[in-house]
């Protein structure tokens, strides 16, 4: 069953790579007190995910900051590192989103969004989903019905439910 509107984030951590190497990242640090947006992909790099949603978070970063979002969170079934030279490959980092590693898809299962797209080699990857969370709450969210669309995903159309 997939998370909905409403419901509590179940306990998660993630992988991030830092100044000293590999860190786990527990999602309640991130929640606890605190209105975050989490969006999620289907892959670093691929297509979509590097051309439109990414890009789509670091335009309404700023928008998202005025309307008291804490932080800007990125979820993808990818390892640390890529997460890392993905960042940095589109600015994300610098636009000070945080990009976190669900590399077991772990967290991604435990909401009910994974699946798979093995003609392009993707195997239990995230769906793509634009969230915002209060306290540990899915206040908003916003889920594409293919893999290939970014559109109520985007951080714009997340935007106006900010």
């Amino acid at each position: 069953m997939s998370i909905t509107e409403g419901a509590t984030l179940p306990d998660a951590s993630f992988t991030v790579i830092g100044d000293d190497g590999p860190a786990t990242v527990a999602l309640s640090d991130k929640v606890k007190g605190r209105k975050v947006v989490i969006f999620a992909v289907p892959g670093a790099f691929t297509p979509t995910c590097h051309s439109a949603h990414v890009p789509s978070f670091i335009r309404t970063g700023d928008a998202f900051a005025a309307k008291g979002v804490d932080e800007i969170l990125c979820v993808s079934v990818n390892d640390p590192f890529v997460m890392k030279a993905w960042g940095e490959a589109t600015g994300a980092t610098n636009a000070g989103i945080t990009m976190l590693s669900d590399a077991g898809a772990e967290f991604t299962r435990a909401i009910g969004m994974t699946f798979d797209a093995p003609p392009v080699g993707l195997l239990s990857r995230s769906r793509r989903y634009a969230m915002l969370v209060e306290d540990g709450t899915v206040t908003a969210l916003n889920v594409e019905e293919g893999p290939g669309s970014c559109e109520v995903s985007a951080g714009e159309a997340l935007l106006t439910r900010a």
